[in-house]
């Protein structure tokens, strides 16, 4: 699990949004897996997509669909564009976007309209609906920056139990330092669109933090280091 932390203004979501092509690059390639993410085009661009499932802050829920619909949105690569545009899905993703709401504590809402939920339960019915993806990587941007500290909690316990037990990368950006400690593996620090930190949490010590954020002086920077 990879945290990516910076200041607001960084690079941090362009940098997660490049990786998945919502962005794209001026320079520079992007590989994963020995494959050029860059020079891919038309119906590989959009497996790409499919292998690299989006986390937003914002959720990117359908309000009034069901949880269960918005759910099943994440396979549609493995149906036809008239079956997803009647609704008319196969009962084996059914079965799968429940089984995913079911996994992560949500299965009683699958027949609510989104927009009831709570914020922390639309991040994690966007996590299932990545999960149908069937990625190979999450890309999370600032997953819980909306959320209260409960519910952050949840979702981040959440995220890093997909990477531990299904074996998926989870590449995540996060205002909070504490936060990033916590929970990943390896530390990517930003500071004006370049990075000028890459290592275990346990590296990251006073002189790197004052170069991803600013010193100690300046307070903007730790406003966003608490943050």
């Amino acid at each position: 699990m990879v945290a990516i932390i910076g200041r607001s203004g960084a690079g941090k979501s362009t940098l997660v949004r490049m990786i998945n092509r919502l962005v794209e690059p001026t320079t520079g390639r992007i590989h994963f897996d020995d494959a050029d993410v860059t020079s891919l085009r038309g119906r590989d661009l959009r497996r790409w997509r499919g292998r690299a499932a989006m986390i937003f802050q914002g959720f990117n829920l359908a309000p009034r669909l069901d949880v269960l619909t918005n759910v099943l949105v994440g396979a549609s690569l493995e149906v036809s564009q008239a079956r997803r545009l009647l609704g008319l899905y196969p009962r084996k993703e059914r079965l799968r976007a429940a089984e995913a709401l079911d996994d992560l504590g949500l299965l009683v809402k699958a027949l609510e309209r989104a927009e009831r939920l709570s914020g922390g339960q639309q991040q994690r019915a966007a996590i299932a609906r990545a999960l149908m993806q069937r990625p190979s990587l999450i890309l999370a941007d600032e997953p819980i920056a909306s959320l209260d500290p409960h519910n952050a909690r949840i979702v981040m316990d959440t995220l890093r139990r997909i990477n531990r037990d299904q074996k998926i990368s989870v590449l995540c950006n996060l205002h909070s330092l504490d936060t990033a400690r916590a929970y990943a593996d390896r530390i990517i620090g930003l500071n004006a669109g370049r990075i000028v930190f890459d290592g275990p949490p346990a590296t990251l010590n006073e002189q790197a933090i004052a170069e991803v954020y600013g010193s100690a002086n300046d307070g903007e920077a730790v406003t966003e280091m608490a943050a």
